[in-house]
């Protein structure tokens, strides 16, 4: 009997810890879908709440890194009249891993800024901080098109 209610509890607490991870894994989704959004739409607010003050963006071959200050500056710059030539952001292929208190999505971002898209493959890490995720850095890299025809 004991061996029955043991086994029971352990499978009762297996399948919440499961559902948890679940939910916080679709969670990072949404938020990561909504860090696109907020570039595409230079949303002050948004990136304001989101990205951690130690934030680091490490972009394509390290040739620019931008902390927090830089990235809601340039939303600002935008968001006043400065000419933004991105016309889409379109996230696919999208993986997250969590252990503890730490997130990290990945996945491909196609970035429409004319006269073609350029894909990027991104991996981004977030960390709980009281109760809710922040963005502590990302890390973007452009796949040159001959490697995109064999995918």
């Amino acid at each position: 009997m004991k061996k029955t209610i043991s086994t029971s509890f352990f499978l009762f607490v297996l399948a919440l810890t499961s559902m948890a991870q679940t939910q916080n894994h679709q969670k990072l989704l949404e938020l990561d879908l909504g860090w696109e959004k907020a570039q595409l739409e230079s949303n002050v607010e948004f990136l304001e709440n989101l990205l951690a003050k130690d934030f680091v963006w490490v972009h394509n071959h390290a040739s620019l890194i931008d902390g927090k200050d830089a990235v809601i500056s340039k939303a600002n710059r935008i968001q006043n009249g400065q000419a933004d030539n991105t016309k889409g952001r379109v996230s696919r292929d999208q993986t997250v891993v969590i252990l503890g208190k730490t997130g990290v999505v990945s996945g491909f971002t196609v970035v429409d800024r004319g006269p073609s898209p350029t894909t990027y493959h991104f991996m981004r890490t977030y960390v709980k901080k009281k109760g809710k995720y922040v963005l502590l850095a990302n890390h973007t890299m452009a796949i040159p098109d001959e490697e995109l025809k064999g995918k």
